[in-house]
């Protein structure tokens, strides 16, 4: 059996589906009931377990041939690196104590730095807390999200401009959450055997310019990028909902990426390209 976290999310409900789709035995994790219901009628073992319920995550996933874990967000912690640091400790006492056979992370690019990165110095932390378990690890370190740019598409949809914190003109790594949940899935089903490390990215990389044009082509309308200035990018983010603190870390992550610091270093144990574009996640989240 394989298990899953995150199935209310984009990453882990497309791992679940493609492996129940190929027949293999599935137990999602979900926080309520609710959650499962439409798990449970397309033929999945639902276990209603929080990721920091240390002893019933580690009941849940006792036994499995592999698992798919994930730090999610915490947004709203006072703390976000205290408090999802919090979680990496749980998963990885959970798997400690479980041993399942095969763990599959999902990580990020910037995850081999401790520093400098933002949010994803927790990922850091989580990579090498699961390596310590001794239970073989796959750290699955996706690009920047395709899906990011959903929070902007309606200020393209009104106003024919699409706000970027990324810098103009650099093309960087994209990569859209169905591949991320489909490559999870075969990883899973490579079992130990999988690389400790893959790198996924999208078909091709991008520049916020790529993006507007594919915006554009999908509203039919012309939009232009409009560069978020950096002492803009924290005001910004707390007017989106931030807290200041929440805020700090991401344009440091920002910071990391349009320097060129934070990227898809292509030089790991296997580095992988997915199949779907920016343009077709466009369409998705403009549709």
């Amino acid at each position: 059996m394989f298990v899953i976290a995150g199935v209310s999310g984009h990453t882990g409900s497309k791992a679940a589906q493609t492996l129940l789709d190929r027949g293999e035995k599935v137990r999602v994790l979900v926080r309520d009931a609710t959650q499962g219901a439409a798990w449970k009628q397309k033929g999945a073992d639902v276990a209603v377990v929080a990721l920091e319920e240390t002893a019933k995550l580690a009941a849940a996933i006792e036994g499995a041939s592999g698992v798919y874990l994930l730090v999610p967000p915490g947004y709203g912690a006072a703390d976000l690196l205290a408090n999802n640091r919090a979680v990496a400790d749980s998963l990885a006492a959970a798997v400690r104590a479980a041993r399942p056979k095969h763990v599959v992370l999902l990580s990020s690019v910037g995850a081999e730095r401790d520093a400098g990165t933002g949010p994803i110095r927790a990922l850091h932390y989580a990579e090498a807390a699961l390596r310590a378990t001794g239970v073989p690890l796959t750290a699955l370190r996706a690009a920047y999200f395709a899906e990011n740019w959903a929070s902007v598409i309606g200020v393209a949809r009104e106003h024919g401009v699409l706000p970027s914190m990324l810098a103009p003109g650099r093309s960087i790594a994209m990569v859209a959450t169905a591949d991320i949940g489909r490559v999870a899935a075969e990883l899973l089903l490579e079992g130990p055997r999988a690389p400790e490390i893959v790198e996924l990215s999208g078909p091709a990389d991008a520049t916020p310019e790529d993006v507007a044009r594919a915006v554009s082509k999908t509203l039919g309308k012309e939009v232009n990028v409009v560069p978020v200035p950096d002492a803009e990018i924290v005001k910004t983010l707390v007017g989106a909902g931030m807290s200041e603190g929440v805020a700090k870390l991401f344009r440091e992550m920002i910071d990391g990426i349009n320097r060129g610091e934070t990227k898809w270093q292509r030089g790991t144990a296997r580095a992988t390209r997915g199949r779907v574009g920016v343009e077709e996640v466009v369409r998705q989240l403009a549709g």
